[in-house]
């Protein structure tokens, strides 16, 4: 099954250790597949990664096919698939600046205009929930949901980011460490200076909905 969506997040999962978001075997992603998911196999290197040991469940956390076990995050995944009908791709890391915020269970301020691009605003910081159940995924529905920002930093735990799709979701975890990493770097420096909430609406807004391509530029030589 989804043998497309299996190969493309083997292809997305080795952008986490690429993009230095984890550590050995910790992080995953996954991707919302109609009343199913896909999801990365418990304890499996990245580098031993290929679409055949990627796991199907459904919504519930049941395996549906696959010849390993899920993910330890899969009931998070699939709580979150559950109650965000947008979200269509969730990447989960432990990265370490951004991490190094949720251990002192403080949001990352929004004291860039890369961060007022991408997240409109603070990434928000979660309550400690234990993992392996639900309590995960229900922080982060709770504090996302009607959010503008797709990542989210727990407590004592790491980062969740959420996307229509998987690949928009590894933008975010990226761009989340980024931010973390500079704006800790800049609270060393003393005088952080913070962005006035009207300039944070404006430079979302442009970032939505004028930044980048709105069509497909033709390709030149082609009709």
């Amino acid at each position: 099954m989804y043998e497309d969506l299996r190969t493309d997040l083997t292809r997305l999962h080795l952008e986490l250790p690429k993009n230095g978001l984890v550590t050995w075997t910790s992080g995953n992603i996954s991707a919302r597949a109609g009343e199913h998911m896909v999801i990365k196999p418990s304890g499996v290197t990245f580098e031993a990664l290929n679409p055949e040991s990627m796991v199907v469940t459904d919504l519930e956390a049941n395996v549906v096919e696959g010849n390993f076990s899920p993910s330890s995050d899969t009931a998070t995944h699939a709580y979150i698939y559950r109650h965000m009908p947008d979200v269509g791709g969730i990447v989960h890391t432990h990265s370490p600046y951004a991490t190094a915020w949720a251990a002192n269970a403080r949001e990352i301020p929004c004291v860039l205009t890369a961060m007022a691009d991408e997240f409109g605003g603070p990434i928000p910081c979660g309550g400690f929930a234990l993992i392996g159940g639900e309590e995960i995924g229900a922080e982060v529905v709770r504090v996302l949901r009607g959010h503008r920002s797709p990542a989210i930093i727990l407590q004592n735990h790491g980062v969740f980011t959420v996307g229509k799709t998987p690949g928009a979701a590894l933008k975010a975890a990226v761009m989340c460490e980024d931010v973390a990493r500079t704006v800790f770097l800049a609270f060393q420096l003393g005088d952080v200076q913070p962005i006035a909430q009207e300039h944070i609406d404006k430079l979302y807004d442009r970032y939505t909905n004028v930044y980048g391509q709105r069509t497909a530029a033709p390709v030149k030589g082609t009709p």
